[in-house]
């Protein structure tokens, strides 16, 4: 139950800086959005609080961060044109290694 606790845990990292992203507009804040935002760091956290009484901290941490960075890049790249470099692509796929070696471990 832990390592859904974490995979949930982030998901929910990914939506506190997409609510940043889409928060604040060159018209000024869109304050639904940034109570999204803060919505998603709380239950971001307290899904982490859960998976940490099972998973090691640094474990749990560099998953939680990893899936939240897989998923913004993720976001980044459908929702918002970002770049599509083969070199940030590359990157992320180190990321993802290093989750899928730290669950293997």
């Amino acid at each position: 139950m832990a390592w859904i606790y974490l995979v949930l845990a982030g998901i929910c990292e990914i939506g506190w800086p997409v609510g940043l992203k889409l928060g604040w507009t060159d018209q000024g804040a869109r304050p639904w959005w940034i109570i999204f935002a803060i919505v998603a760091m709380a239950a971001s956290g307290a899904l982490l609080l859960w998976a940490q009484r099972t998973i090691p901290m640094g474990t749990a941490y560099a998953v939680w961060t990893g899936i939240g960075a897989v998923g913004a890049f993720v976001v980044g790249i459908i929702a918002f044109g970002d770049s599509t470099s083969t070199m940030r692509f590359v990157s992320i796929a180190l990321i993802v290694a290093g989750i899928v070696g730290l669950k293997l471990a």
